[in-house]
């Protein structure tokens, strides 16, 4: 009776935060002053040509802003990723738009050493990063930036949510981050937290960057972007959730990539927040139900529980709405599963620290800023 308490609990609570969220982006949308607008370098680091890599640049290229700087950088003279951008800067020849070809090496994270080497080229002092795999829409920039004009402001950070193309594996990709993890953001931004940080987008300041030592202290770092983002908490600075929401590209054509994906994810969470990763099995509504129904097969239990399954479809349908796929209904079938194969890699968590991150071996506990400023 308490588990399934305990997943309604969370399943009405997550569908409150996901209408409280939208109602709070319809009223920041109306914010946005471009004229406050101050010049801005985006940062790419790249590795590889990933499936949509051209779509997804091409993005950041049709931004409605004033003045922008595209710095796209690769450590190899020899990655397919440097095509694309060529591609790119014949597209838009107005853009400003450089290739950083550099192989030095500061550290073990080579994405933090890749920023390092963009970052020395950067003209503005306005800098947005994000992760590759990111598509946006046109006024991405004008918003995402917007709450820079405040000197309290630390970073800005943005949610995604994934795009998933017809395979297995990458439609429960797609549901790890649209159905577990963005939700589960939500609640915590909800109740107040701002204790995260997303690849996906982060925009700060030259001179808060300065003051936390530049990226760094963060090139030995698995978390870069949690650990970014926190160490200008540290410095007294805010961290504000954007009301942009962001594509991200799940890619993983096999289980076991989806598997070594989500591992090295939850491995990175339990070694940032142990405890907040112990309690993330309350999310799991499915398998919850599930066994407080075989513990205590009783007809107020029942009940509940077709209270927590409505309230896990409608917030299901509700992140349908804000991701707008293809098939409000198509994926739903996949959700116990989901909730199961999450279940299983929470607990595989659990049991070790490794991590596989692009063709690297880690371990996540030893992966953090050894001290702050």
């Amino acid at each position: 009776m308490i588990l399934a308490l305990c997943a309604a609990m969370y399943a009405y609570l997550s569908f409150w935060a996901w209408f409280r969220s939208e109602r709070r982006q319809q009223h920041r949308r109306a914010d946005v002053n471009d004229q406050a607008s101050r010049p801005v370098s985006v940062l790419k680091p790249l590795h590889g040509a990933e499936p949509r890599l051209y779509e997804n640049l091409r993005s950041f290229c049709e931004q409605h802003y004033a003045h922008y700087e595209l710095l796209f950088g690769v450590r190899d003279p020899e990655d397919p990723a440097i095509a694309v951008v060529q591609r790119l800067q014949r597209e838009f020849p107005q853009l400003p738009m450089a290739l950083v070809i550099d192989p030095a090496v500061h550290g073990a994270n080579l994405k933090v050493s890749n920023l390092i080497n963009l970052v020395a080229q950067a003209r503005h002092d306005w800098l947005v990063l994000a992760d590759s795999d990111i598509s946006v829409t046109p006024d991405y920039l004008l918003r995402v930036t917007a709450p820079l004009n405040d000197p309290r402001t630390g970073i800005v950070t943005c949610l995604y949510h994934g795009v998933a193309n017809n395979t297995l594996s990458s439609r429960l990709g797609r549901l790890f981050i649209d159905d577990w993890f963005a939700p589960s953001v939500r609640l915590a931004h909800a109740f107040g937290s701002t204790r995260f940080a997303f690849g996906s987008t982060i925009g700060l300041r030259r001179d808060a960057l300065e003051a936390i030592g530049g990226f760094d202290p963060l090139k030995d770092t698995l978390a870069d972007d949690f650990w970014l983002g926190e160490r200008t908490r540290q410095l007294g600075l805010r961290t504000v959730l954007s009301d942009v929401v962001v594509g991200t590209d799940v890619s993983e054509t096999t289980l076991a990539s989806l598997w070594s994906h989500e591992l090295r994810w939850l491995r990175t969470i339990r070694a940032i927040s142990p405890a907040g990763f112990f309690f993330s099995f309350i999310c799991l509504t499915w398998p919850l139900l599930a066994v407080a129904l075989a513990l205590s097969p009783s007809a107020p239990c029942l009940v509940i529980c077709v209270l927590a399954a409505i309230a896990r479809t409608a917030r299901y349908a509700a992140s349908w709405r804000s991701t707008a796929r293809s098939s409000r209904w198509r994926d739903l079938w996949l959700t116990p599963f989901r909730d199961a194969l999450l279940l299983v890699e929470w607990a595989g968590a659990l049991v070790h620290w490794r991590v596989d991150w692009r063709g690297q071996v880690l371990h996540a506990r030893d992966h953090a800023p050894s001290r702050y400023p």
